[in-house]
């Protein structure tokens, strides 16, 4: 019998990996005056955030494989809060690059494993039906990052943003110690060598793998590069925080729209074509109207496209793995979070929030296309 974890202890640790990411979007014009570097230098620290995830990625979910999904989620939070811990108190940019980088790795832990034990308990139609409630609380997050981001930055810096996630994680890291069920049925001798052959082979896996990323690199360009445009047009941080009670909406509508239309039979595929073509739209419009304020409105159906395609790519990902879930998981989100890391990188150095939509809506577009052919 599959032994069955609380949906709403699944949802919170899958959303605090993208709390902790969205809460310091805010603080980086506070870092950037605090450690005497660029906007564009503190900005790369997003995209060292999603390289060192995709390590982790790799390693969590090859342990919890290999060890199980319990005590290696604890394991990755306590990574996490020494991390925080190193970073709340630093004065060194390097050293803090190295926090966010040890804090990135250990806090992976929630998005593999959460997904692993997600796949262990569930399948099928019920596994898209959850991981659609998970999408609703992945729109709630960047809501709660983006506004604790932006009062924190404006009442007392970055190391305000550290200590409240150091409180946050501690929290967690005392309800799982309690609470979180094994999920694992029985431990699969691990071949990694093999397992990553066939799925670097598998044209599928490669195609969730540009979805997945194409999706994020357009949420994530928003809180990198957003709080810039924001002092761009005359706003304040603490403002910017505020834009994400408008974009944390459309995820959350995109949300509902995905339940709503599985509901009635829509095919997954059809549901992430929807996504691929609002967020191509979105992307033109923000392109058009980024020097206004106005470019938020085009900007929610980016985010309403990720409410609705990430549940449907991830719950298709890894049907065929399910005997090594956790390597899998760990091999395919390495894929991802390398492709994002690498996009972030590049939306760092190009500045423009529009260039970087458009493209990634015209790679949905292009791959959604060449998925059905």
């Amino acid at each position: 019998m599959k032994t069955k974890p609380s949906l709403w202890q699944m949802v919170l640790l899958l959303m605090f990996p993208q709390i902790a990411e969205t809460i310091y979007s805010p603080t980086l014009d506070s870092i950037s005056k605090s450690f005497d570097v660029s906007y564009t230098q503190a900005a790369q620290t997003l995209s060292i955030y999603f390289s060192a995830f995709a390590l982790g990625v790799v390693v969590w979910g090859v342990l919890a494989d290999k060890w199980g999904r319990r005590p290696t989620m604890l394991l990755g939070m306590g990574l996490f809060a020494c991390s925080a811990l190193i970073a709340m108190q630093t004065d060194s940019f390097t050293w803090l690059m190295i926090a966010r980088a040890m804090g990135a790795f250990g806090l992976a832990v929630g998005s593999v494993v959460t997904q692993t034990m997600l796949r262990d308990a569930f399948s099928g139609t019920e596994l898209a039906k959850v991981f659609g409630y998970m999408g609703m609380g992945l729109s709630i997050s960047p809501i709660i990052g983006l506004l604790l981001g932006g009062q924190l930055s404006q009442a007392g810096g970055h190391q305000y943003v550290f200590i409240t996630l150091l409180i946050m994680v501690l929290a967690l890291f005392a309800h799982s110690l309690w609470s979180l069920p094994e999920t694992q049925q029985s431990k699969q001798p691990l071949q990694l060598k093999s397992l990553s052959i066939h799925m670097i082979k598998d044209g599928d896996i490669w195609v969730s793998a540009l979805l997945v990323a194409s999706f994020n690199i357009a949420l994530f360009s928003y809180y990198q590069l957003g709080s810039f445009t924001f002092l761009q047009l005359g706003f304040s941080i603490e403002q910017f925080g505020y834009s994400g009670v408008v974009l944390g909406f459309g995820t959350l509508l995109g949300s509902l729209v995905n339940k709503a239309l599985l509901k009635r039979q829509v095919s997954s595929i059809s549901l992430i074509g929807l996504a691929a073509g609002l967020q191509t739209v979105g992307a033109v419009g923000v392109y058009l109207s980024q020097h206004t304020i106005w470019f938020l409105l085009p900007m929610m159906l980016v985010v309403m496209a990720f409410g609705i395609a990430i549940p449907n790519v991830l719950s298709r990902a890894l049907v065929r793995y399910q005997s090594q879930a956790g390597s899998a998981g760990a091999l395919f989100g390495l894929m991802y979070y390398t492709l994002i890391g690498s996009g972030l990188a590049l939306a760092g150095m190009i500045q423009d929030l529009g260039v970087v939509l458009v493209f990634c809506g015209a790679l949905s577009v292009l791959v959604t296309i060449r998925s059905r052919l």
